[in-house]
């Protein structure tokens, strides 16, 4: 999954970067609301950790553009604002959730996971695809009950199909959020990793969709 941080205190945009990369996300900074709200309305992140108090633009302008340019993704907002009516016009701009710093690291990582599985249309921490199972909250996965050992990157591209299962996710959408922007789209990195994951779980629990992407299989896998 891809997280866009908006912080313009490199210390602790430095540490968010760093914990989050270690909970297994991709992440993008942006140090002033110019950037960030530029990065937000033009790459496809699956969630954003925003600070309010931001250069050039500040974040409630960012947030109110997102949601009136039709930008879903969920929002985080951090802040040393605590003040009840500076969260409520948080979250009448448009936030998910709120966060009034100083804050735990482990705190952060556990909202986002939550704010991203109920996005994408799941109620409940662990996600189900017939023997496959997804503890959201703690980052694992087990297959038949038994641990799957994956790499950060493998972990990253089931995680995404887990979240979208029985649904065809395309190449284009699986490598714009497990990936950053950087990323070489010509490269055959995807595939190989697909292959790795295939073998760790069976061939049948990725079915690729000739001409249009892959699809988590759930009745193949019961």
């Amino acid at each position: 999954m891809r997280i866009l941080i908006v912080e313009d205190e490199p210390v602790l945009a430095l540490r968010l970067q760093q914990t989050l990369e270690a909970a297994g996300f991709v992440v993008d900074v942006a140090y002033d609301g110019e950037e960030g709200w530029h990065l937000g309305d033009t790459e496809p992140y699956d969630a954003a950790v925003l600070d309010l108090g931001l250069p050039k633009i500040d974040g409630i302008t960012i947030l109110r553009r997102w949601r009136d340019a039709g930008r879903t993704l969920p929002v985080l907002i951090l802040t040393a604002r605590s003040r009840w009516s500076e969260k409520m016009t948080g979250f009448q701009a448009g936030a998910d959730d709120y966060l009034t710093k100083p804050f735990e690291m482990d705190e952060v990582v556990y909202r986002l996971r939550a704010l991203i599985r109920r996005a994408a249309g799941h109620a409940q921490p662990e996600l189900a695809c017939g023997k496959l199972h997804l503890d959201s909250l703690a980052g694992r996965f087990s297959f038949d009950g038994i641990p799957v050992q994956l790499t950060a990157q493998e972990f990253r591209i089931l995680s995404y199909l887990m979240h979208h299962a029985g649904k065809v996710v395309s190449r284009t959408e699986l490598i714009e959020h497990v990936y950053d922007r950087h990323f070489d789209r010509d490269s055959n990195v995807l595939e190989v990793l697909i292959g790795r994951i295939r073998r760790k779980l069976g061939a049948e629990m990725i079915h690729t969709v000739r001409g249009q992407g892959y699809r988590l299989a759930e009745a193949a896998a019961s």
